[in-house]
């Protein structure tokens, strides 16, 4: 029988040789459909407009989504992976196992809604880390991003499930 429950989740990811962050707080609905397997769906908050600073240069931060964006995250000891999905520009899955290389998968949209085209990229996952009690209070993903022969960066993704 698969049980459900609404809990506040902390989602973070990070590189952590290159300067990209990204987090958010928000409720999200965790099912756990068996001892070690679950499925936690969080909907991205809107992103806002605004100008940033970085180093001398000014960067322009995407206008807000008109619908809400899904994140789609289910994970086990063994496996992540997370879908993200909406309206929006693009959507993207990444497929984690540690000590193994897997897929990251972009999906490009035109202004229409349809899909203009697609990219795939690597992505060696050198630590995974679920901690349950007995549902899961924290993951931890630890990748690098390859295209091709070139390494795009080491990336950090940790989610924080309170109770």
């Amino acid at each position: 029988m698969q049980t459900h429950h609404r809990r506040p989740v902390c989602f973070l990811l990070t590189s952590t040789d290159l300067p990209v962050w990204s987090g958010m707080e928000t409720v999200a609905t965790l099912y756990q459909k068996d001892q070690e397997q679950f499925h936690l769906l969080m909907t991205e908050p809107a992103v806002r407009e605004r100008d940033l600073a970085v180093g001398n240069q000014d960067v322009a931060i995407a206008p807000p989504t008109t619908t809400p964006r899904l994140l789609w995250l289910e994970f086990s000891p063994y496996q992540v992976t997370l879908t993200m999905q909406g309206q929006g520009q693009f959507s993207y899955r990444h497929l984690w196992r540690r000590g193994l290389y897997g897929m990251s998968r972009y999906w490009l949209q035109d202004e229409t809604g349809q899909q203009s085209g697609q990219f795939q990229l690597r992505n060696f996952t050198r630590n995974l880390t679920l901690e349950t009690n007995p549902l899961p209070t924290f993951l931890r993903v630890e990748y690098e991003l390859w295209a091709a022969k070139m390494k795009l960066g080491h990336y950090v993704l940790n989610l924080e499930i309170r109770h």
